[in-house]
C-alpha cells in the first residue's frame, strides 16, 4: 500500500511540475516569426524604437510625448474625471482593488523625486524606489522591452506637466496577495528584463510594429489570456482576455473568431478612428487605448502596427462563433420569449440601431455582423448599455450610458433580446452578473 501512494505522490508532482512548467517556461512574444533576433546596436535596418521619421527633427519635448502615447500611459493613471496622469483609477481584481499611483512631478504624493536610474527599474523592472515590488497589472513584463532612451524620453515628458498634488490610494489586496515580495518571484519567472530585439530577416515596417504592439501598446495584457499564475499564456497569443470587465477580443488572424477577414484598410482605420465600417465601434479600455493612443500615432506606425499583427498566427476561439449576417425585420427566431428586453429595445434602442439592427442614423449603430452582438456571454453589450461609447478625439457620444436609467435585471434582459435578435447566439447574462460589471465601472 505504501508503494502505491508513493506511486501516486509521484506522479501527482510530475503531473503539477508538468503543469506548472508549461506556464513558467513560455515562448517569447514574438517568438512565432522565427529567424534571428539582434541587438539594437548590431541591426542593419533602421531603428525601429523611437519615434517613427516623421518626427526624428522634432524638439524632445515633442518626441517625449508621442513616445509617453506610444505606451499609454495617460489611461490608466487617469481616474474618471480626474486629471491626467494624477492616478486614482481603480482595478478591480479577483483578489482585491488597485489603484494606480500619481505619475505628475510633484516631488511628495507623485514621481517628483525619481531619479533615471529609479525610473528605469520601475518601467523595466517592476521595482520602486523603496525597494518593494510593483504588481504586473503596470505592465513592466511588457515595457521591459522599452529601450533606456525611450523609457527616459517619457520620464522627461511626464516632469515637464504640472505638478499634481494628489496622493496615492492603498490597494485592498488581503493576505496572501497584500505580499509584494512574492512578486520578485513572479518576476524571476514571467519577466526576462531584456530590451527590445529586432528579427534580421523581418522587414522594417514589420520589427517597428512588433515594437509598438509589444513593447509600447502592451497589447497582449488585454487580448492574450492568462493562465493560473496570472503571466500572459503566450501559446494562446492575441486569442482574447479580459480587460476592467471588458472582453478583449481574440486579434489572430483567424477569419471566423479573429481579424483574419478585416481588410488593412479596415484594421488602419478602426485603430486610427475607433470604428470600420461593418466591424463595430471600440468601446471600453479598447476606446480609451484609441483615443489617448493609438489615434495620436502617424500613419506609418499604425502600418506597421497592421503589418505586424497580420502575421501572428491564427487561433480559433470556440467562444466566439462566426458573427450572424442581416437581420430581417422581423426576429429571426420563431419566438423571443424576452417581453421585458423586446419592450425595452422598443422603447429606447430601435430609434437609432434599428429593426433590422443596420443601425438607423449612424452606420456606427449597426449592430448586425460586431463582434460583440456574436459573443455569447453578452458582456460587452451589457458594459456599452451601462457604460455607453464615445467618439474618440471629439467628447462627443456614440451612444449616452443607462446605467442610471436601467435596473440589473433590465439590463440583462435587453442585452439578451439584442444577441438573440442580431447575434449568432442568444446569450443568457443575468442580473448578478450584471451588477458584477456595474461594480467594475
Amino acid at each position: 500500500m505504501r508503494r502505491i501512494l508513493t506511486l501516486i505522490a509521484g506522479a501527482i508532482v510530475v503531473v503539477l511540475g508538468a503543469i506548472f512548467g508549461r506556464m513558467i517556461l513560455q515562448p517569447g512574444p514574438y517568438a512565432f516569426a522565427g529567424g534571428n533576433r539582434v541587438d539594437l546596436a548590431s541591426y542593419k535596418g533602421a531603428s525601429p524604437t523611437g519615434v517613427p521619421a516623421e518626427l526624428a527633427a522634432a524638439d524632445p519635448h515633442t518626441r517625449g510625448e508621442y513616445v509617453t502615447r506610444m505606451a499609454d500611459c495617460e489611461a490608466c493613471h487617469t481616474a474618471k474625471g480626474g486629471t491626467p496622469f494624477a492616478g486614482g483609477r481603480p482595478f478591480v481584481l479577483p483578489f482585491g482593488t488597485i489603484y494606480t499611483p500619481n505619475i505628475t512631478p510633484d516631488p511628495e504624493t507623485g514621481i517628483g523625486k525619481w531619479t533615471d536610474a529609479q525610473f528605469l527599474a520601475a518601467v523595466h523592472k517592476g521595482i520602486a524606489p523603496d525597494g518593494s515590488r510593483l504588481y504586473p497589472a503596470f505592465p513592466y513584463a511588457s515595457y521591459t522591452r522599452l529601450t533606456d532612451a525611450d523609457v527616459l524620453a517619457i520620464k522627461s515628458y511626464l516632469f515637464s506637466l504640472k505638478p499634481v498634488r494628489q496622493a496615492n490610494k492603498p490597494n485592498t489586496f488581503g493576505f496572501p496577495f497584500n505580499q509584494r515580495w512574492l512578486m520578485g518571484i513572479w518576476s524571476a519567472f514571467f519577466n526576462d528584463d531584456k530590451r527590445f530585439q529586432p528579427v534580421q530577416e523581418q522587414s522594417a515596417a514589420w520589427n517597428r510594429g512588433a515594437y509598438l504592439v509589444e513593447a509600447a501598446g502592451h497589447c497582449g495584457e488585454c487580448h492574450t489570456p492568462r493562465n493560473l499564475l496570472q503571466a500572459l499564456d503566450q501559446r494562446q497569443k492575441f486569442a482574447g482576455g479580459q480587460a476592467e470587465g471588458w472582453n478583449a477580443y481574440n486579434i489572430t488572424s483567424d477569419r471566423i473568431s479573429g481579424i483574419g477577414a478585416w481588410s488593412n484598410d479596415e484594421l488602419a482605420t478602426y485603430l486610427t478612428t475607433g470604428h470600420a465600417k461593418g466591424r463595430g465601434v471600440a468601446s471600453g479600455p479598447m476606446h480609451e487605448a484609441v483615443a489617448l493612443s493609438i489615434s495620436k500615432l502617424t500613419r506609418s506606425d499604425i502600418a506597421a502596427m497592421v503589418t505586424y499583427l497580420r502575421t501572428v498566427p491564427a487561433i480559433r476561439s470556440d467562444r466566439l462563433p462566426q458573427p450572424a449576417g442581416p437581420a430581417p425585420a422581423s426576429p429571426k427566431l420563431a419566438s423571443i420569449d424576452n417581453p421585458v428586453g423586446k419592450r425595452m429595445f422598443e422603447g429606447n434602442c430601435v430609434a437609432c440601431h434599428a429593426w433590422t439592427g443596420a443601425g438607423a442614423i449612424i452606420e456606427e449603430a449597426r449592430l448586425t455582423g460586431v463582434r460583440s452582438v456574436n459573443d455569447p456571454t453578452a458582456t460587452n453589450v451589457a458594459q456599452m448599455i451601462l457604460n455607453g461609447a464615445g467618439r474618440p478625439g471629439t467628447g462627443r457620444p456614440y451612444m449616452p450610458s443607462f446605467a442610471d436609467a436601467y435596473s440589473d435585471s433590465e439590463v440583462a434582459a435587453v442585452a439578451n433580446y439584442v444577441t438573440a435578435r442580431f447575434g449568432a447566439a442568444g446569450s443568457s447574462i443575468t442580473p448578478k452578473e450584471v451588477a458584477a460589471l456595474r461594480r467594475q465601472n
